[in-house]
């Protein structure tokens, strides 16, 4: 159609809700499916939280705020980052947007000019790519491999770089693999982005609070205090406080980048929703221990999940240390056959084949830029979780 814009035809609708789609049909039709491909929490947001936004509309904070967020909303994010990460920040370096995606596609927004590299270890969330292009940059995907544990090595990381590279965009842990990295395994990657002073640092941490085993969670900016002039640190209220439907995320970093953003976020959407705001002030500054409570369930379903997959034929599934996903190898399921007759050639053929056999909805690996393997959020509740996998592993089983 000549009438959309040339931009457009860079991006593919997500992969993921083609999936989400092709379940509710089967579902419509009376299926019985369980669906794996919700990156959201099934925990309900903490009756304070939600105590917080009716005591805001009660006050009459209905009305247009700042831009990029009420001075309240900045000091609790300043307070957060340095209570949990050793940042400090002031409020000219804060920016407040309609969850992390807006703050995402803000900074590459104002930052990116046509021929700019953005470097994105695969396997990436499926927006990343998307946003780059959409912004009129070039996606330049870093390899990781299972043996890895899906982290991306100092050493792939200096051969990604580029005179063109403006951005390394790092997520940890990570959607879809679950991959975090320990502060030495960060370190490494930090020493080659000090050799490279051009590149700048987006670090997604929204699954922060979300790791397991004693993992201790480490940021870039403070394992290495040389990148903070170039860092924007990324995070949001979403995953760890259960509020993925009241759209806040927030970033910290140089205040020029910053006001630059606030400028295109004017210019867009204006402020994020007032209520929700609020909400954020009380997530971040009331009481944390009911994170530890949601993470010793998400821990056992995760232990559940791993170990389940891993005794199903031809599968291959690491056990993460942080986000509630796992990210399972089907290498040695490609080229069987379905009980039908159908060949298993890559990874989109076996969510699809599982879907329509099984009745469990997962998502692709290639959606994600890492194949063959598919994506399992354990989200969701520990008994439908336990069905899912017995009919993953039949249906492996069935595959001659």
């Amino acid at each position: 159609m000549g009438f959309l814009s040339d931009t457009l035809g860079r991006v593919k609708p997500s992969p993921t809700l083609a999936v989400a789609q092709k379940a509710r049909e089967l579902k419509a039709a009376g299926r019985n499916v369980i669906s794996l491909g919700a990156g959201e929490p099934d925990f309900d947001t903490p009756e304070n939280i939600k105590q917080a936004a009716i005591e805001a509309i009660r006050r009459g904070e209905t009305k247009y705020t700042a831009v990029d967020g009420i001075p309240e909303l900045k000091d609790a994010i300043i307070a957060k980052f340095k209570r949990d990460n050793g940042l400090d920040y002031e409020r000219a370096q804060i920016t407040v947007g309609t969850g992390g995606k807006q703050v995402l596609y803000n900074a590459f927004c104002a930052t990116l000019n046509p021929g700019d590299e953005v470097i994105i270890p695969a396997p990436y969330w499926v927006s990343y790519p998307d946003m780059v292009l959409l912004a009129g940059g070039e996606p330049v995907i870093a390899e990781t491999t299972l043996e890895n544990d899906f982290k991306l090595t100092p050493e792939a990381l200096e051969a990604a770089i580029t005179d063109k590279t403006k951005w390394f965009l790092f997520n940890s842990p990570s959607n879809p693999s679950g991959a975090a990295y320990s502060a030495s395994e960060l370190k490494a990657l930090t020493d080659v982005l000090m050799r490279h002073p051009h590149v700048w640092v987006m670090t997604d941490d929204m699954y922060e609070h979300l790791c397991y085993d004693g993992f201790e969670f480490v940021t870039p900016a403070q394992v290495e205090p040389g990148l903070y002039d170039r860092t924007l640190t990324i995070n949001g209220v979403s995953k760890a406080y259960c509020m993925t439907g009241w759209r806040i995320g927030y970033a910290g970093g140089p205040a020029e980048l910053i006001k630059a953003m606030g400028k295109l976020q004017s210019q867009s959407t204006s402020n994020p929703c007032s209520i929700s705001q609020w909400a954020a002030v009380e997530a971040l500054n009331g009481p944390q221990d009911f994170i530890a409570g949601h993470n010793k369930v998400y821990k056992a379903r995760r232990d559940m999940v791993a170990a389940m997959l891993n005794e199903a034929e031809g599968v291959t599934c690491p056990v993460p240390e942080g986000a509630f996903y796992v990210y399972p190898s089907i290498a040695g399921l490609i080229g069987k056959k379905t009980p039908d007759g159908k060949v298993i050639e890559n990874d989109e053929d076996f969510v699809t084949a599982l879907l329509e056999e099984e009745g469990v909805a997962a998502v692709h690996g290639a959606a994600f830029g890492a194949s063959p393997n598919f994506r399992v959020s354990y989200a969701t509740s520990t008994e439908a979780l336990e069905e899912a996998c017995k009919r993953i592993q039949r249906f492996c089983a069935s595959l001659k």
